[in-house]
């Protein structure tokens, strides 16, 4: 959907034709990911009905069909662009695979596929309790994450973590570069980059925490992560987190902000965020804004919180419960919030609008 910025007027929607049931989580319905754009076309990944490009007036350009994607919860990962690529992390499920896309045609530049993980396995091999109904290890493993283009020296990496391990490939060729054990089985935040270093979460029989830092060559796991850490199952983040000034913050399904220090894992601070209503758990992604952290939650509330070592909440913003489960966007000054039923959009009126009497 197109939507004018200024008033919220519909100009245009297009998508795919799609008449089957998929399967998914109640909580996650289907078209999860985001569109990705830049600034000519529009691409986006809506799951077995495959990947649309569009232009920005919304004429269709091309459409690949990359085959069923089938997993009890679902997808989520966005495409990515870079250059002349659309990275798509098509999965997680029996077919699961790492895919560039020439951006202009659609036609498949390389494909990485994905081993499937934890086939025969029991959770009680994870350290878990077999339960009565429960999903397998291998219906529940996978990856849920968007990947990540970083630099590293004089060349980028395209970072993607996959159940129990994180793996970066050369985008033009699909080489693989190195590889990092310690995530746990369940991937579902994305890696986030920042002060020359890869952050992570996953989760699974417990959580996992750890740093890597770039530039690696075969198994980085003793050489080049900098530290892993296990909370527990309480701590699961389903946004990514974020890096400022040595720090990494995140929010978690719990409702609690943490900080810890970025080099070592080391926990700074940790503080239960309570807002207007019952669902105080984040499933978002907290965004910077100089030393603010704008972090939403499952009521559309909308905390300000001080990005430093010291825990300050400046305000707590609600836009009247309405469920949510998106992370926030921000262009040119404007905050766009997408709740279940709305798209808001926030912000200074601008003196234009205001002498058309636009509300």
């Amino acid at each position: 959907m197109c939507l004018n910025r200024r008033t919220g007027a519909l100009l245009w929607q297009a998508g795919s034709t799609w008449t089957e049931t998929e399967q998914t989580h109640q909580d996650n319905p289907p078209c999860t990911p985001s569109a990705a754009t830049d600034g000519h076309r529009v691409i986006a990944w809506f799951g077995s009905a495959g990947v649309y490009c569009f232009d920005l007036r919304g004429r269709e350009l091309w459409h690949r069909d990359l085959g069923r994607q089938s997993h009890v919860w679902g997808y989520a990962a966005t495409p990515v662009l870079d250059g002349n690529l659309c990275f798509v992390n098509f999965g997680p499920g029996e077919r699961s695979f790492l895919i560039a896309l020439d951006k202009r045609t659609g036609k498949t530049v390389w494909q990485y596929d994905v081993p499937r993980y934890g086939t025969g396995m029991k959770w009680s091999d994870l350290g878990g309790k077999d339960r009565a109904g429960e999903p397998t290890v291998a219906e529940t493993a996978g990856s849920w994450a968007t990947p990540l283009i970083v630099p590293a020296g004089k060349q980028t990496e395209l970072v993607v973590l996959f159940a129990a391990r994180v793996m970066a490939f050369a985008p033009k060729t699909g080489a693989l570069l190195w590889t990092c054990g310690g995530p746990n089985i369940g991937v579902y935040s994305s890696p986030v980059f920042g002060n020359g270093i890869v952050a992570l979460n996953a989760s699974g029989t417990t959580n996992t925490l750890l740093a890597v830092r770039p530039g690696g060559r075969g198994d980085v796991t003793e050489t080049h992560r900098l530290w892993i850490e296990r909370p527990g199952n309480s701590k699961t983040c389903l946004g990514a987190g974020v890096i400022h000034n040595g720090h990494i913050y995140q929010v978690n399904m719990m409702g609690f902000a943490e900080c810890r220090e970025l080099q070592t894992g080391r926990m700074v601070w940790d503080e239960r965020l309570t807002g207007t209503g019952a669902r105080n758990a984040s499933w978002s992604a907290p965004v910077l804004a100089g030393d603010r952290l704008y972090v939403p939650n499952r009521n559309a509330d909308v905390f300000v919180l001080r990005a430093s070592p010291r825990f300050e909440c400046l305000a707590t913003n609600s836009i009247g419960g309405e469920p949510m489960n998106a992370s926030l966007a921000v262009s040119d000054g404007e905050i766009f919030i997408r709740t279940d039923k709305n798209l808001w959009c926030i912000g200074e009126q601008r003196n234009k609008l205001r002498s058309q009497g636009t509300p």
